[in-house]
């Protein structure tokens, strides 16, 4: 089926009680894996790109290639510009067919945070817009914040109302990238939000997190959870340990199944994490 936006699976999500995956992608290969695993658990998936990714290739060449494997897929699959960087490169994402963007205004003065998420609104039209509100701590790709800036639950309140963005990616401890110990969660804070904030609200930083911390998040109004950095270990594991028993091989087919696999099952564990929550 073609690519599908984002609005009518989180909607779902949010009204079963569940999350919906979003997975950051580097290559074909994982963008396989990823759809591959949702199929065989039958959920539909966000595959998503960060602004570094695409310095590595524009938005137009993941596009395309998602679009087409969404084509073939037997699941709902949606294309999303992951903590887009400007309102520019959210543009170029939405002309390029990404059917899901982030605006990520979170550096930002509150004000600005609020024009830009807005304005980005405006150019998305029908295809939902996700906007940041606090900061998530940690580094990944241009992401270096060296301590979280956890999100206001009244400021979210009015965030929300003034920029009529379609989810909300709030900060309540979690981190990108590796964590160095273990994260403390503000449940508390996430329950405040979801008091006042009715649309989708969405989990970073989840890499890392344990299963019982994620299912809270998610039992508590999240109904997104993005993974980024372990899909990066598991495809870049995968094709080590292929080299490692065959260093002769020179066919990047071969080894990058090695990596595609490695994905593949992590995605599948993922999938169930957010989504068989009791």
């Amino acid at each position: 089926m073609p690519l599908v936006t984002s609005t009518a699976m989180l909607k779902d999500a949010q009204k079963r009680g569940v999350s919906i995956g979003a997975f950051n992608i580097e290559n074909m290969e994982m963008a396989q894996a990823v759809i591959a695993a949702a199929e065989e658990y039958n959920a539909p998936v966000i595959l998503a790109t960060t602004p570094s990714t695409l310095r590595y290739a524009p938005p137009a060449v993941f596009a395309g290639m998602v679009s087409a494997l969404a084509e073939a897929a037997k699941v709902p699959v949606a294309m999303h510009l992951d903590h887009g960087s400007s309102y520019d490169l959210a543009k170029e994402s939405l002309e390029a067919g990404y059917t899901s963007v982030m605006f990520d205004g979170s550096a930002l003065s509150f004000e600005d945070n609020m024009k830009w998420s807005k304005k980005t609104k405006e150019t998305a039209g029908e295809i939902p817009v996700e906007a940041e509100l606090g900061s998530i701590g940690g580094k990944e790709d241009d992401l270096d914040v060296a301590e979280s800036t956890y999100t206001d639950p009244k400021k979210a309140e009015e965030f929300v109302a003034q920029t009529d963005i379609d989810s909300l990616a709030i900060a309540i401890g979690t981190a990108h990238g590796v964590y160095s110990g273990v994260p403390k969660l503000d449940v508390a804070r996430l329950i405040e939000i979801r008091k006042l904030v009715s649309i989708p609200l969405v989990l970073h930083g989840a890499s890392g997190l344990s299963k019982e911390a994620v299912q809270t998040c998610i039992k508590e109004g999240i109904c997104k959870v993005n993974f980024a950095t372990e899909l990066r270990f598991a495809y870049s594991d995968g094709v080590k340990a292929y080299l490692a028993t065959d260093p002769k091989a020179y066919d990047p087919k071969t080894y990058g199944k090695s990596g595609y696999n490695s994905v593949k099952d992590l995605v599948l564990e993922k999938l169930a994490m957010v989504t068989e929550v009791s």
